[in-house]
């Protein structure tokens, strides 16, 4: 009965699963914040997303996007940014199509026409393109100028958001076009349409665009530091966190009630049950990653074909998935500097109950806690992989705190 085909489980970067757990705070924030304050005018900072490989911000996104299309928004694609390639490039070529699809394409204006044609050229050289090169402004200003007729589209269109979503962003090391991208966004979202209200009252009104950025942790730094308080007056930065244990089995619940409808049988679908012994394993394996939710969902729908998932059926799949999850986790402690790894393995080495700052800083080798300081406080705030609100330190991240301080992944 159970198939491949029929799997609702994608533990895969990027996709929307069908079983989806947690995040009612971002989704809520798009829906009840982001989105209406927008729409009515009122300004509101772009949203950036961080947090380490496996916790679901471009899946995240996704979904927001996917709601933002079918409420009849206008939404670019997820626009990954790969290491040692030109952002411009790619957010003029998503440009272009919001602007075909907001009309402008076929505009007479001699100045939108001119408009399209610096954005395409953008679109093709991108940064290496200078003034000598082509007369007109920067290429970023360009892109900041389309942007905004966009949004005077989508403004004078009355029900629609123009939401764009760029992926990978860390990997934007070129310090200066990090600068271009950031201001050109920037000054869109702050733009100021001067509008004519009933009773001839003159407004300035924030256009309809929300923009996300998504990526790993240390963009806070690239972005936050460098460009200062601009930056942060125009993007909010929220550090995921774990999805809690909770929201995993909420969203296992439907297997367990009423079970879960896939195709087939006599009446044209049949149902996917989950035992609660399952239900709990399954989420235990989690520790609170999406990515590793994903994955063990899948190997165990893969385990057997009958239609019940026992706990069985997801300990004989989690022995497939061994190597997978610990090469994710791995993948996170070897991305850390020397002196932060050092901080989390002694961490590891110590009780629960003696993990202080005193206590880890020794067990490092320092003769003070202040010298150990940084390395906590860079974990906490930008990586979100330990906590120092409690005392003791715990692990905030508790994939990483599973595989440093007990067998998992292994629970043989």
């Amino acid at each position: 009965m159970r198939k491949p085909i029929d799997s609702p489980f994608s533990p895969g970067s990027d996709t929307v699963p069908q079983v989806w757990a947690g995040r009612a705070d971002q989704l809520s924030d798009w829906r009840d914040q982001l989105r209406p304050r927008r729409m009515a005018g009122i300004h509101e900072r772009g949203r950036t997303i961080l947090g380490e490989a496996g916790l679901g911000k471009s899946s995240l996104v996704r979904r927001i996007a996917h709601q933002a299309a079918a409420s009849g928004d206008w939404a670019t694609p997820q626009l990954r940014i790969p290491s040692g390639t030109d952002p411009l490039k790619r957010v003029a070529t998503a440009l272009l199509d919001l602007a075909e699809k907001a009309g402008l394409a076929s505009s007479r204006e001699k100045r939108i026409r001119a408009l399209l044609h610096r954005v395409e050229t953008v679109a093709a050289a991108g940064v290496s393109l200078t003034l000598r090169q082509q007369p007109g402004p920067e290429p970023y200003t360009a892109l900041t100028d389309l942007l905004i007729e966009i949004g005077r589209a989508a403004l004078k269109h009355g029900d629609a958001m123009v939401m764009i979503h760029i992926d990978e962003v860390q990997n934007i090391s070129d310090e200066d076009v990090l600068s271009q991208l950031l201001t050109a966004l920037g000054d869109a979202l702050t733009h100021e349409e001067p509008v004519t209200a009933p009773g001839r009252q003159r407004l300035e009104l924030a256009l309809p665009v929300a923009v996300y950025l998504t990526g790993l942790p240390e963009f806070t730094e690239m972005a936050g530091s460098r460009k200062g308080a601009t930056f942060a007056r125009r993007f909010k930065t929220t550090i995921l966190e774990p999805v809690a244990d909770d929201d995993f089995l909420a969203a296992l619940q439907p297997f367990v009630t009423e079970g879960w409808e896939i195709a087939g049988g006599a009446t044209g679908s049949e149902r996917v049950y989950m035992e609660p012994a399952a239900q709990q394993k399954l989420v235990d394996l989690a520790c609170g990653e999406p990515f590793l939710f994903q994955l063990a969902g899948e190997r165990a729908w893969y385990a057997d074909t009958s239609n019940v998932i026992t706990a069985a059926d997801v300990t004989i799949g989690w022995r497939h998935a061994l190597d997978e999850a610990e090469r994710h986790v791995q993948r996170i402690l070897d991305r850390l500097p020397l002196r932060e790894r050092q901080f989390l393995e002694a961490m590891a080495a110590l009780p629960p109950e003696n993990r202080s700052l005193t206590s880890i800083a020794q067990q490092m080798g320092y003769d003070q806690a202040q010298q150990a300081g940084p390395y906590s406080q860079r974990l906490d705030r930008q990586r979100g992989i330990l906590a120092r609100d409690s005392k003791p330190y715990r692990f905030r991240h508790r994939a990483v705190g599973a595989y440093l301080t007990t067998d998992w992944p292994d629970v043989s």
